[in-house]
This record gives structure tokens, sequence and C-alpha cells, in this order.
């Protein structure tokens, strides 16, 4: 029993399966399409929404080093998902790479928790694009007297002192267009994204411009409110910023030149995504005190605080492009996921099913649509992006993981691209997760540990049988 659920599943094999006419997907990204992915995910939630919920509620000006502290853990685990998916250039990031390296059971636990990471990450980004739309058609509509109607603009669940609505009706409608446009090709959705990666780090470069001269020094005091602790909660909470490198290695098999271009790819995005972090982070807890920060639309509030609604506006349409792609992404990446587990046998076949002209999983990238339409109308931003956190951390430990075993037992292997500093790198991304896990509040661990539970029962009722391996 137990030889059974470390069964892996041969390298041979999974490069092999890329090849199937009927399950395999188009290889149509190069190089820029693939650092375009990255940076259209990572850059987005991290700097219009997340800085100032945490600044208020764990880190105040910290959030500067939490950002720095989340950076340092991802870029070891960054580098080692540029190893595996240069190496294993196949749908199903770190899920192919347990499988392949680690045993089925960690493989259908990690894939079971990407699930969670993508889902619950897709849900915060459409919270934070339904705020940003409220703003900017507010602000168009103000002249008029008259706004949108609250009830249909915020969930029946929200934060204490926050008024409750019907749902979130802008986040429905958006999710709904993106699920449609993912399921017409990967190309087409590759463009688009392209498309909203400049305007937002247009948008992102004329805010900094615009509020860099306000910022007041004596905001940053006291640094750390929450003391350090705070600041590392708060690292653990934003590092789900930085979960777009790993939608990166899930777009492996279409790919053009994946062994060259995936690490070209991964760090570029991070890289660039690091530092206009940091300097947003910086303003913003420098132009408002950190209290006040409380929003799901932070870069908005800094600007009509220094009284420039015309700049607000423009802010919002950036932001809104900027969100749109990570949410494109995130859509885009989950159902490669669901595709992977179910072409291994590990989930219904029908999930493995492609689209006979788009080349697509339709039906995985429908099933996640609705899904996260459901969980963005319903359910509160704070409550989100804890548990979307706990589940990219596992997922970046079980990578660096992977890349400590595989050294050991396929050395043979050819890797186009290699891990610097072996075996620092692996470890250090191992444990500095994991420090940052175990910083998050009880109560994530919580729905984290019942999540996974449902998953082994899931696996023992129905994966460990149907698997290809059995």
């Amino acid at each position: 029993m137990s030889s059974s659920l470390l069964r892996t599943k041969a390298l041979t094999l999974v490069l092999k399966e890329t090849e199937d006419e009927k399950h395999g997907l188009r290889r149509a990204l190069k190089a820029w399409d693939l650092v375009a992915i990255g940076i259209g995910c990572i850059i987005g939630v991290g700097i219009f929404v997340l800085p100032g919920v945490e600044a208020a509620n764990h880190a105040g000006p910290g959030i500067i080093l939490s950002f720095a502290i989340a950076a340092s853990a991802c870029a070891c685990a960054a580098l080692c998902y540029a190893e595996l998916a240069a190496m294993i250039p196949v749908a199903g990031s770190a899920y192919t790479y347990g499988y392949a390296t680690l045993g089925e059971i960690v493989a259908w636990i990690i894939g079971w928790d990407l699930i969670l990471e993508y889902m619950v990450g897709a849900s915060l980004v459409a919270i934070g694009w339904s705020a940003y739309l409220v703003n900017l058609l507010n602000h168009l509509l103000q002249p008029l007297g008259v706004s949108l109607p609250h009830a249909w603009c915020a969930p029946p669940w929200v934060p204490k002192g926050q008024e409750p609505g019907i749902l979130n009706l802008p986040a429905v409608l958006i999710i709904a267009v993106l699920t449609w446009l993912l399921v017409r090709g990967i190309k087409e959705s590759a463009r688009v994204n392209l498309t909203m990666v400049i305007i937002k780090v247009t948008v992102i470069l004329i805010f900094i411009g615009l509020t860099a001269w306000y910022v007041n020094p004596t905001n940053w005091t006291p640094f750390m409110p929450f003391g350090f602790k705070g600041v590392v909660t708060a690292a653990a909470i934003v590092f789900l910023a930085y979960v777009g490198f790993d939608a990166v290695s899930t777009t492996a098999e279409e790919a053009v030149n994946p062994q060259r271009d995936m690490p070209i790819g991964i760090m570029g995005s991070l890289a660039v995504a690091t530092v206009l972090y940091v300097v947003v982070a910086a303003i913003m807890t420098g132009v408002v005190p950190y209290k006040q920060l409380n929003v799901a639309d932070p870069v908005a509030l800094v600007l009509n605080v220094l009284n420039m609604p015309w700049a607000s506006v423009v802010v919002s349409v950036g932001a809104l492009a900027g969100i749109t792609s990570v949410l494109l992404v995130l859509l885009l990446g989950q159902p490669r996921i669901l595709f992977a587990m179910s072409r291994d046998g590990l989930l219904p076949p029908l999930m493995s099913k492609v689209h006979e002209r788009f080349r697509t999983p339709y039906l995985t990238t429908i099933i996640t649509g609705s899904i996260v339409a459901v969980s963005s109308a319903l359910t509160p931003i704070d409550v989100v992006a804890q548990l979307c956190s706990i589940g990219t951390l596992f997922a970046f430990m079980i990578v660096s993981a992977g890349v400590l075993v595989l050294r050991r037992t396929r050395s043979e292997v050819h890797r186009p691209f290699k891990a610097p500093l072996y075996p620092a790198i692996p470890i250090l991304g191992i444990v500095l997760c994991g420090y940052l896990m175990f910083s998050l509040p009880f109560v994530t661990w919580l729905r984290f540990l019942v999540w996974l539970l449902i998953g082994l029962t899931i696996y023992a009722g129905y994966s460990f049988r149907h698997s290809k391996l059995a």
C-alpha cells in the first residue's frame, strides 16, 4: 500500500504524453509571451490591492520589509521552478514535478493544494478588480449625482464595520468574459495579456512619478507598529502576489521552446515585480497613514487623498487592466492543473478533454470560471488572501524539495537550466517558505487542513483506484 502511494511517474512517460494529439495542447508561446504572462500575473494584486490591507492590519509601514522578505523566499523557489520547468516542460506545474519526483500521494496533495491556490487567488483578484471598477465609475458618475448601487457591488459577508451587500456582480461579469476568452485559445489570451501588461506598467510608473514628491517620512513612524511578527505575517500573505511565475510554469506544454524560455519567463518577471512592489508600498505608506489603507483599492485612495481625482481615474483604468491580466493568468493556470490530473487518471477523464478547434482544456476552464465566480460574489477579501497564501507557500516547498530529490535520483537527466548554489538554494526555499507558512493565523491553517482532508478523502475514494499507474 505504502509503495503504491509513493509510485512515481517516469520522466519519459511524462514527456511522451505531450505528443498525444487527442490530449496534447498547442505550442504557441514564445519567450516574450512567457515573460508577459509572468508580469501579467505577478504585478497586479500585489500592488493594487494587498499593500493597503496588510499595512493596515499586520505590518504598518513595515509592509516595505514584508515584500522584501517574501521576495527573498520567492527567489529561491523561483530558481527551483526554473530548473524543473525547463527539465519537465509539461502542463501541471508543481503537481507534475511532484508526480515525477516525490510520489503519487504527494502529487495529489500538491495538485489539490494548487486548486486552492489558483481558485482562491482568482477570487481575491476579482474582488479587487470590482473595487477599482466601482471607484472608476463612481468618479465618472459623480457630476450626475448618482453612483452604483452598493448592494450589487459587495458580498453579503464583510469585515466588521463595513456595509454588506447582496453579491459582487462586477466580479462575476469579468470572470465570465475571461473564461470565454480562455476557451477561445491560448494565443489570443496571450495577446490580450500583453496589451494589458503594457498599460498597467505604464500606469504604475505614472503613479510613482505623481506621488513620490508627497511622501512624508513621519508616516513611516513607527515602522513596525505590530512588531516584527506582524511584518512576517504580512510577508506570508503578500507572498501570493508572487504566484505569477508559478502560473508561467503551468503553460510549459504550450511553449515553443520551453527549455530555453521557461527560465527567462520565470526569473525575468520576478525581478521586475519585486522592484515595483517595494517602491509602491513605500509611497503608499509614506503618503497616507497606514491605518487608513484598509481598502481594496489603496492606489486610488492615495490619489484621492492628494486631491488628484483625474489621476485616480487614470490609475483605476490601469489597475483594471493590470488586475484583469492577473485574473486572466490565474484562470489560465488552474484548468491546466486539473487537465494534467485528469490525464493521469486522478480526476474523471472528461476533465482532460481538449476542444477540437481551439485545442484548449475548455471543460476545466468553464468549471474553474464557475466556481471562482460564486466565490468572488460572496466572499470578503481578507479571508481569500490568507487562504491563497498558504497554498502558494506549500506549493513552493514541494517544488524546492523536488529539485533536491531529482538531483540525487536522476542526476543523468539533461538540465537546460540549473538552480545555482545547490543544495543551498532549494534548502533555503523550503526553510523560508515553511517559516512564512507558520507565520499565518491559526484559522488559516485550520481551513487549509480541512481542505486537505477533503482532498485525501477524494483520493482514497476515487483517484487511488483510477490512477493510470495503478
